[in-house]
This record gives structure tokens, C-alpha cells and sequence, in this order.
């Protein structure tokens, strides 16, 4: 049976020979499903529930980058 640290993600991706943090590839991530949610609550026209629709744009990438941080970072 693997050991708990031999299956943990890599903390460092190599993108045309640069390594960079996973955080990054996780932000790019998060920002492109709150850009997603962000078209479809415009589509449906949500926004009119809310009172600030900025602040929600804000909060939802916030969860969403949080989330998939913490499934790197546990």
C-alpha cells in the first residue's frame, strides 16, 4: 500500500521548463468556473436577487479558489 506522502499532489508544475506554484494553475482555474458562473447568472438574470452583484462575483471565486486549495494544501 502506498504511503499517505507518495500520494499527495505535487506542490510545483513545470509549464515549458518554468516551474511555478499549483496555486497558479488553480487560479487560472477558479477564475475560468467564476467567469462561468458569472455568465450564467447574467443569462438567467440572477443578479436582481442580490444586493451587490460585485461582491458576489468576489465571494464566489473566493469559495471556489478556497476550495480547491484546500485540496492541495490539507
Amino acid at each position: 500500500m502506498a504511503n499517505r506522502k507518495d500520494l499527495n499532489m505535487p506542490r510545483e508544475i513545470a509549464f515549458h521548463g518554468v516551474y511555478m506554484p499549483t496555486m497558479t494553475l488553480m487560479f487560472f482555474i477558479a477564475a475560468g468556473l467564476a467567469w462561468g458562473f458569472d455568465r450564467l447568472f447574467s443569462g438567467y438574470d440572477l443578479y436582481r436577487f442580490f444586493w451587490h452583484p460585485a461582491l458576489l462575483r468576489l465571494s464566489l471565486f473566493a469559495c471556489l479558489f478556497g476550495a480547491m486549495a484546500l485540496t492541495v494544501y490539507r
